[in-house]
């Protein structure tokens, strides 16, 4: 009976029938996954280091020469280190193609999980952990990618090179990305590179209804505003108090709507989107695709806070300070706005704006500290979106790939600026609610991490066989 039922197996294997669960070596990633995902890289307890040196470590037993493996560390750093891994290719005229995915992840809170942060759990089709998602689960793919392509003996036609970076959840730490893009250039060369950003979007049923592609992404930007006077005892008020006249500046900034505006990845996400979002939102999507300047369409879509998000730019106050004593008039008021800045303005465009809004030469508006250069989106060429319908089609039929400009920010915002397009692409699944990355007891669906591994690697291979 034991030899019938390993016969059986290895029929079934043989035919494709148990093609997802039995994918070959899914042990071996889910090992390398779960390596990852348990070793903290926190920024105040972690060490990315670690996480860089136990991948180049699986690396290297699967084949890879330590001179294509490049630990980066600085001095000031030493737990903040990098990952570069190379694959040469076979055609020394075809660029590489460059894999980024950061290691590090926001802290967590042991009290507040349901589960240890840092013990990988799988629970009812899901597994939980901190980085489970961001962005541990992109990272273990690409590592998992280049060993399978080592231990299968394939010959890329261009270099493939990954980048596993630290730093990209801590806004004004060490950024990996940002040191390799200025210090490594060579060492990261590529003609495009492929991110996190992306994912697609599962149905209520579980069925997936939308890839996407990201292409470009908006730029995060803080500013202060404050206000000073002399202040004063609280028994003597006066109309003139820093804290109302800074409240009154707040005010008029949440009444104020940037311009609406768009670029070929939001109208492209939009018409893709009116044909799987039916009634009135649905129509306001390809009015809005056909024409921008449509205000109905625009102010319909901009009720919706994640559409609102990639209509324009947004600026909102997050944080505000006051004051030196109870009994005492403010002598100081401060707030921070966070303006997510729509690509083709700059920062100091829209720090002129925030003054023009406010009207008040009493309330000082300063720019702080700029994270990266502000660059165009890379073009929806048909060398990076033909391979990606091509086996989009292939591994979810049926499936459209929607391109997108995300609200949010990656370490994008270092390559794409340093000349090296890059694209937020996962193929990695998600429902409604999402993964609760950055919060509590975050999560990976089991099945949509398999499929984007599935995806991940044979788009990898279409692309790295390209000149």
């Amino acid at each position: 009976m034991r030899f019938l039922k390993i016969s059986l197996a290895a029929a079934l294997l043989a035919s494709g029938t148990y093609a997802h669960a039995q994918d070959a070596g899914e042990a071996q990633f889910r090992a390398v996954y779960k390596e990852l995902v348990e070793t903290n890289t926190t920024l105040s307890a972690g060490d990315c280091t670690l996480a860089s040196q136990r991948m180049a470590a699986r690396l290297r037993a699967a084949g890879f020469a330590d001179s294509d493996l490049h630990i980066i560390t600085v001095p000031d750093h030493p737990k903040e280190g990098n990952l570069v891994a190379v694959l040469p290719g076979t055609d020394a005229k075809a660029k590489p193609l460059l894999l980024l995915a950061h290691i590090d992840v926001v802290e967590a809170n042991r009290a507040d999980w349901q589960r240890d942060p840092f013990t990988l759990v799988e629970e009812n089709g899901f597994f939980y952990a901190r980085g489970s998602s961001d962005d541990k689960a992109q990272a273990a793919i690409w590592v998992d990618t280049l060993i399978r392509f080592k231990q299968e003996g394939y010959k890329p036609k261009r270099t493939i090179k990954m980048a596993l970076t630290c730093g990209e959840e801590t806004a004004g730490a060490f950024n990996g990305a940002q040191h390799l893009a200025k210090n490594e250039r060579q060492l990261i060369d590529a003609e495009f590179a492929l991110n996190e950003g992306a994912g697609g979007l599962l149905d209520d049923q579980g069925k997936p209804v939308v890839l996407n592609i990201q292409a470009g992404e908006k730029f995060p930007q803080n500013y202060r505003l404050e206000v000073t006077n002399p202040g004063g005892h609280s028994s003597r008020p006066i109309k003139e108090n820093a804290i109302y006249r800074l409240s009154d500046a707040l005010i008029k900034i949440r009444a104020y709507d940037y311009p609406i505006q768009s670029n070929e990845a939001t109208r492209g996400y939009f018409g893709a989107m009116a044909k799987l979002t039916p009634g009135a939102m649905g129509s306001a999507m390809a009015a809005f695709a056909a024409n921008p300047n449509d205000r109905q369409a625009s102010d319909a879509l901009a009720t919706n806070p994640s559409w609102n998000g990639i209509l324009h730019t947004t600026c909102v106050a997050t944080m505000l300070e006051g004051g030196h004593a109870t009994n005492a008039l403010p002598q100081r008021a401060r707030a921070n706005v966070n303006c997510r800045i729509f690509p083709g303005e700059t920062v100091e465009q829209i720090r002129q704006s925030l003054e023009a809004i406010v009207a008040d030469p009493q309330v000082k508006v300063t720019s702080l500290e700029t994270r990266s250069d502000i660059s165009p989106p890379p073009p929806l060429i048909e060398k990076v979106m033909g391979p990606a319908r091509k086996v989009g089609a292939e591994v979810f039929p049926g499936v459209p790939l929607v391109p997108l400009m995300a609200a949010g920010g990656t370490d994008a915002a270092f390559l794409t600026p340093a000349g090296i397009p890059t694209y937020g692409i996962s193929g990695i699944f998600a429902d409604q609610e999402g993964s609760h990355a950055h919060g509590v007891d975050e999560r990976m669906r089991v099945k949509s991490l398999m499929d984007g591994r599935t995806f991940l690697y044979k788009l990898v291979k279409a692309y790295a066989s390209q000149r």
